[in-house]
């Protein structure tokens, strides 16, 4: 199972996505899904995320790789949106298919756990007030991330 992994700018499409990875398959008995957006809290105007190029697409295709290791996946989508992202907007969505739903679900929320503190982005605020805020990893996301082992 190779995983498909895109970095890109423009919006994502989930029901495309789903469809492209169940596409001609009867292997697959379900499809976990996650998808991030970007909230108006405290009157943000925009969350602008920058990455390097070519390195976090390999990042993120290598820890899909491990979630396909670590669960029977018959297929894994991750796309993570970068630039300036507006509220109400998608940012990420994470895909893991399976037979059953159990290795879907868990191997969901291992890439969304990994993905919010392990992924080689840079996140910044932009609020109405004309301030901007480069935003800070969270304690609770870490100790999820490293619940994972």
């Amino acid at each position: 199972m190779t995983p498909t992994v895109r970095v890109q700018e423009a919006p994502f499409d989930l029901a495309a996505e789903t469809a492209a990875l169940s596409a001609g398959r009867v292997d697959v008995g379900g499809i976990a899904s996650f998808i991030g957006l970007c909230r108006a809290d405290d009157g943000l105007e925009a969350l602008v995320l920058e990455h390097y190029p070519g390195m976090t697409e390999r990042s993120i295709a290598r820890i899909a790789q491990e979630a396909a290791g670590r669960w029977p996946l018959t297929g894994c989508t991750v796309i993570h949106r970068h630039g300036r992202i507006l509220p109400g907007e998608g940012i990420v969505l994470v895909l893991a298919a399976s037979r059953h739903r159990t290795a879907a679900l868990e191997a969901c929320a291992f890439l969304i756990d990994w993905l919010k503190t392990g992924a080689p982005f840079w996140k910044r605020e932009e609020f109405a007030t004309g301030t901007d805020r480069w935003v800070e990893a969270r304690a609770e996301d870490e100790a999820r991330r490293e619940g994972w082992g």
